[in-house]
């Protein structure tokens, strides 16, 4: 929480408390079911919870957006930002129900208003969307495969409307059919060694085939 509150200075004491309450919440839930792998659970700040919030530090979203979470898992990269951006709709999507019910458990706990969270496969998602966000649910061509056809054309932020993908490693081979893709150190905003190989990815929707 200290980094998360360093990083984020502006938030509202209700943020501060939905982000306070995830730390047992999740820890609770990973009881039950494991959502998030149990080497991490004691890292969810940093490894889940502050790696979700980079896509922020690369496009913060404008008030009455809509975002698709792909591949959401326990939430991920989705309440967190649900958190932080509260005028933006969220639809967390994975094909795995109980990682759905724990995210609408969450959602309900923290008194969430702007996240729809559901079981279905992102191909039958109907809809578009100012970005589409996930973390490393599979390779970017497949991902894209996934989602496209779902994103809007009318622009209202800095960046192009497209992809927001959290991904580590060499991206070079994966994203060589993208040459327009544009990577994102985290490491350049986050000092944990944990980000030193990670990316935001940003894919825009012109450059989507």
């Amino acid at each position: 929480m200290d980094e998360l509150l360093r990083q984020f200075p502006d938030l509202t004491d209700v943020q501060i408390s939905q982000f306070e309450q995830l730390g047992p919440l999740y820890q609770e839930w990973n009881s039950k079911i494991n959502v998030i792998s149990r080497k991490d659970i004691d890292e969810l700040y940093t490894r889940h919870i502050l790696h979700s919030l980079a896509i922020a530090k690369i496009q913060p979203f404008i008030n009455g957006s809509f975002v698709l979470d792909v591949g959401t898992g326990g939430g991920f990269p989705g309440i967190p930002l649900a958190i932080l951006f509260p005028d933006t709709r969220f639809y967390l999507i994975d094909v795995i129900q109980k990682k759905i019910n724990v995210v609408k458990a969450v959602a309900e706990a923290i008194g969430l208003q702007n996240v729809k969270a559901e079981q279905i496969r992102a191909e039958n998602v109907k809809g578009d969307f100012d970005f589409i966000v996930s973390r490393a649910v599979t390779n970017m061509p497949d991902f894209v495969s996934w989602v496209k056809g779902k994103i809007k054309k009318q622009q209202k932020h800095e960046l192009k409307n497209g992809i927001l993908y959290l991904k580590g490693g060499d991206l070079t081979e994966e994203l060589a059919d993208f040459p327009k893709a544009t990577q994102y150190p985290i490491s350049d905003f986050f000092a944990d060694d944990f980000f030193e190989t990670k990316k935001v990815v940003h894919l825009p929707l012109k450059f989507i085939p």
